[in-house]
């Protein structure tokens, strides 16, 4: 059976939008937090909002104080006035879109146009668009309410952003035909059009349809229509476990799609639970999956990559004394990321769940296990030598004060009181002690040659960051609930993608031309496999819009092992 994610399904640029700074104003302010109505229409991410203490306002008091969001769909200008005049600092996280809607419908009103506004006449975005048309709107939901409508003499038509895109073809027909001076928009936003339009492709191509989404969102409705039309097995639900899974086993082939206001986690919770199903029928996949899962939710082998980057990294510097830092690294980075995890449950619950409830059900285990295995790495770092020991020691004692309020309260300093809250600390964090642990340390104990160390720690550590950087794109929604500072919720994803892009392609030039020039190991020309084979990754998980895929973190991974195969054949 093949499961299909639609590549438009999630967020939409408005819904991020409006999200992201609700997220950013609880994790940045004290005041009192409010959304006037419900900031989107779903219901796992408004509770995750009532748990970040943001309330939702259902009427404008005549007095208060704090910060209100406006909702996505955006409300009437005489409502947006109100909010300030009872004395509220106002957000507005309106859809960029809708805005753009709001301004011609005001525009035109102005000029004593009539305003046809093409919707549901319930919906909150649509309410919104009448208060722009000062008293001038008429909203219509079907071909039978606009031809009931007098002749105008002037009037201009627009959609709400989410509308029906064949409805708003046959309103542009009925203008063409019937009443060629009316002025039209089409401002169906063009990510509602290809939704639909996806909706419509893989519901043709698949047995059964699963349309994920609040059953009070327009635009999740209409997939759920558009699925439904073409007479396949469709279910709408807004959490996979609603649906009993047993109703999938007639169909070869499932898609799962979502509106506009779904969150990854939410798509990514369907995938593995439908892929858990699947995995049950055959007991070698299932314990193939089982296996792999083991070995990314223990760390296990991402610390046995650690060993093969430093196996590579101490080859390309010529280094005979090898074996010791391989261990070092897989016992040093095991014990940081297990430690890793243990504070990131909470994010974990929406970017890897069962990450987290594996670790919240054995966290009394994984914190010995953190100790011994942090203790046996700074024991062989001994072995090698004093320098090696006091740089590993001073690195563990940065990653167990990563997490802790380590700036006095007397500086002032409210926003940055950990390691944690500077911006992009955790990927750059990561990236620098994987350098250092693979690079590093063994040119310290073999008296390695500077520019051939400088060279093996620009590879490792840039590798590592790019890694780290898109596995936390992935992760972004769960990160930024939590307030988890890494480069992607820094300075956003598509910034992220082209900083990842860039690190690769210079690591690649960095390797080929210092082996050319024989300042590092041959083996170097063989290594450029890696970033390119992570530049590739990126690219199409840029293109795709992958919804945190267990199979990409274990591709992701391997290739920190690929590193140690290559430098044991070279």
């Amino acid at each position: 059976m093949k499961i299909t994610v639609a590549q438009t399904a999630g967020f939409c640029m408005g819904v991020r939008r409006a999200v992201e700074m609700a997220l950013d104003a609880s994790n940045t302010s004290s005041d009192s937090l409010y959304t006037y109505g419900p900031l989107i229409h779903n219901p796992q991410v408004m509770d995750v909002l009532a748990q970040k203490g943001i309330s939702t306002l259902n009427q404008i008091p005549e007095n208060s104080k704090g910060i209100v969001l406006i909702r996505a769909h955006g409300i009437p200008p005489k409502e947006k006035k109100a909010l300030w005049d009872a004395g509220f600092k106002v957000i507005n996280a309106t859809c960029p879109r809708v805005i753009m809607v709001q301004s011609i419908i005001e525009k035109h009103a102005k000029k004593d146009y009539v305003v046809l506004i093409i919707g549901d006449k319930n919906h909150p975005e649509v309410k919104g668009l009448v208060g722009y048309s000062h008293g001038k709107g008429h909203i219509v939901s079907n071909m039978e309410e606009l031809d009931m409508l007098p002749d105008f003499d002037k009037a201009v038509i627009v959609a709400q952003t989410t509308q029906d895109t064949i409805f708003f073809n046959k309103i542009e027909t009925w203008v063409e035909t019937k009443h060629p001076n009316y002025k039209i928009f089409n401002t169906i936003c063009n990510s509602t059009e290809k939704r639909q339009i996806e909706t419509r492709n893989i519901a043709d191509k698949n047995d059964a349809i699963i349309v994920l989404g609040g059953k009070q969102s327009g635009n999740t409705k209409r997939l759920f229509k558009i699925a439904t039309k073409t007479g396949k097995i469709v279910f709408h639900v807004e959490d996979i476990s609603e649906l009993d899974l047993s109703l999938l086993s007639p169909a070869q082939s499932i898609a799962i799609t979502a509106g506009a206001s779904t969150p990854n986690w939410i798509i990514s919770k369907a995938y593995r639970e439908i892929e858990k199903k699947l995995q049950k029928k055959n007991r070698v996949s299932n314990a193939l999956f089982k296996i792999r899962d083991f070995l990314l939710h223990t760390n296990i082998m991402l610390s046995v990559g650690a060993g093969c980057m430093t196996y590579a990294c101490s080859k390309i510097q010529n280094f005979e004394n090898i074996f010791i830092h391989t261990a070092i690294a897989f016992f040093y980075i095991l014990s940081m990321q297990v430690l890793n995890n243990l504070f990131a449950i909470k994010s974990d619950r929406y970017n890897n769940p069962d990450r987290a409830e594996l670790y919240k059900n054995n966290y009394i285990l994984f914190a010995v296990i953190t100790c011994i295995f942090g203790a046996t790495g700074l024991f062989l770092s001994f072995t090698t030598g004093i320098a090696s020991f006091s740089l590993l020691f001073v690195m563990s004692i940065l990653g167990l004060s990563y997490n802790l309020k380590i700036v006095p309260p007397f500086l002032g300093i409210k926003k940055i009181q950990r390691i944690k809250d500077i911006p992009g600390a955790k990927t750059v964090l990561i990236a620098t002690a994987w350098g250092t642990v693979t690079s590093i340390l063994p040119a310290i104990s073999n008296s390695g040659n500077i520019i051939s160390s400088a060279i093996a720690f620009t590879f490792s550590t840039g590798l590592v960051f790019a890694t780290t950087a898109l596995l936390d794109i992935l992760g972004i929604q769960g990160d930024r609930i939590t307030g988890k500072e890494t480069v992607p919720t820094f300075v956003g994803e598509k910034k992220s993608i082209l900083i990842i892009k860039q690190v690769l392609v210079s690591i690649s030039v960095v390797l080929i031309v210092t082996s050319l020039f024989k300042m590092i190991h041959n083996l170097g020309f063989f290594l450029v496999i890696l970033p390119l084979l992570m530049l590739y990754i990126t690219i199409v998980i840029d293109k795709e819009n992958i919804k945190s895929r267990m199979q990409f973190r274990f591709i992701i991974e391997f290739n920190y092992i690929i590193a140690g195969i290559i430098a044991g054949i070279i």
